[in-house]
């Protein structure tokens, strides 16, 4: 039965020493939401301390006229009544409603509100009232959608610094616990429509399920309990595998493919999808795979070798157009100006060693560095010829990650005068005529 001190066990289950951090509620105006602010608040004046901070949220979605404005008011009233700081978003023509998905809208909508809250007022947690009979509508809207054992788990009691303390209570209990403490709320009439899933499952499948077992929502909360242990234990287990299959785990992930491909195809799937990779037809692919062949997620390049499989932020790996100066002039009075690649801040770590002297009177400044570009060539030191940059790559056998991590040296004409940390251009090489020298090295400093 929800009471005070089954709240306050539920927050401490959820929260170490909840008495030291600060809360922004969710508050619809709802019976789930105000009952949920009205424990908080009796919490607050429990506890009596002034670290313990709550805050209110609220948004006017402005979808049922005088109803949503009644509900904002609700909601204030609460916050003026109890000295409460009130936080409120009022839908208008910019927030571009859809004509479809409205809920998936709404969702982003205030999820994104709340986290602008929390970073403003440096708020620890955001705290929502979803209760039993969700995770039940959840679990069932999951099912429907052959979800595996993450989905069927639910909503977990806390995630990204959102925390569901009522989760263990059922909408009853709820309602019986407004009705004894004369806690106001207001009822969302649209709710009781049937028009959208979740709305469909609440009022014509739970009640023939709960019709078949006086207890079957107890009995589900404890399903889903054994869910969530076991949910628990595979993850451990997944975790255990993918660490063991980890070859170099510093700037990027790598697995080995082969070990990853004599596990089973569920613990391929559940590694992959880690990494946004959750369509289980594409794990064959990725497995038959040519050499150097890359695959992309939301937030990962998957580049797949011979033996193994590289993970990266493609965060990490935005190629810039931009060209970073390197020298401006060179000083003729001066027989020799060095430049170490070490000191140049604005690029990736050069971990390979490398020193060219240039013919600076060979040079057109100023000089910079940039990515590889289509068509750029050069004559490499050391052959005879000129040779594309790209058929360059090919021929030294070079990843698409190295590639990725290539430097272009060139003159104020674009002209390639090397290849960072690979080849010098022989055409501004140093000789036996040169009188003036700039040498370009890379040296780290001790």
């Amino acid at each position: 039965m929800l009471k005070k001190s089954s709240f306050r066990n539920q927050l401490e289950n959820l929260v170490r020493q909840p008495q030291k951090h600060t809360y922004l509620i969710a508050v619809s105006g709802g019976a789930d939401s105000m009952v949920l602010a009205s424990l908080f608040q009796d919490l607050r004046e429990h506890i009596q301390d002034k670290k313990f901070n709550i805050q209110i949220a609220h948004v006017n979605y402005k979808l049922r006229g005088e109803d949503s404005d009644l509900d904002q008011k609700i909601v204030q009233n609460f916050c003026e009544k109890n000295h409460i700081k009130f936080h409120l978003y009022e839908v208008s023509g910019k927030d571009n409603k859809p004509e479809n998905s409205i809920q998936l809208w709404a969702r982003e909508l205030r999820y994104n509100f709340f986290k602008k809250i929390q970073e403003q007022e440096k708020l620890d947690f955001l705290v929502t009232a979803h209760h039993l009979n969700d995770q039940l509508e959840t679990f069932i809207i999951n099912l429907s959608k052959a979800a595996g054992i993450n989905g069927l788990s639910g909503i977990p009691s806390s995630n990204n610094n959102i925390l569901r303390p009522l989760l263990s209570f059922s909408k009853n209990e709820i309602y019986q616990f407004a009705e004894l403490n004369s806690i106001e709320f207001r009822e969302d009439l649209s709710n009781k429509k049937s028009d959208y899933l979740r709305n469909k499952i609440r009022h014509e499948v739970i009640p023939r399920l709960l019709e078949t077992n006086d207890h079957f929502l107890e009995n589900f909360k404890k399903s889903s309990s054994y869910l969530n242990h076991a949910k628990d234990f595979v993850q451990k287990q997944i975790c255990e595998i993918e660490n063991k299959l980890t070859q170099f785990n510093h700037r990027y992930k790598i697995l080995s493919k082969e070990k990853l491909d004599q596990e089973s195809d569920f613990v391929k799937f559940e590694i992959l999808k880690k990494y946004g990779f959750n369509q289980a037809e594409e794990i064959p692919k990725i497995f038959k795979a040519e050499n150097n062949s890359s695959f992309f997620s939301k937030e990962y390049q998957l580049i797949v070798t011979r033996n193994e499989l590289i993970f990266t932020n493609r965060n990490d790996l935005q190629i810039s157009d931009e060209e970073i100066p390197l020298i401006d002039h060179f000083d003729f009075s001066d027989n020799q100006i060095n430049i170490n690649l070490q000191d140049i801040k604005a690029i990736d770590e050069i971990n390979k060693s490398l020193s060219w002297d240039f013919d600076a009177e060979k040079l057109q400044f100023p000089l910079y560095l940039r990515r590889q570009k289509d068509g750029d060539e050069f004559y490499p030191l050391g052959f005879s010829g000129k040779k594309k940059v790209s058929k360059f790559f090919r021929d030294e056998k070079l990843s698409i990650l190295a590639k990725q991590k290539i430097w272009i040296l060139t003159d104020n004409n674009d002209s390639v005068l090397g290849i960072i940390p690979l080849r010098q251009d022989r055409r501004y090489a140093k000789d036996e005529k040169t009188k003036s020298i700039l040498k370009i090295f890379n040296e780290r400093k001790q």
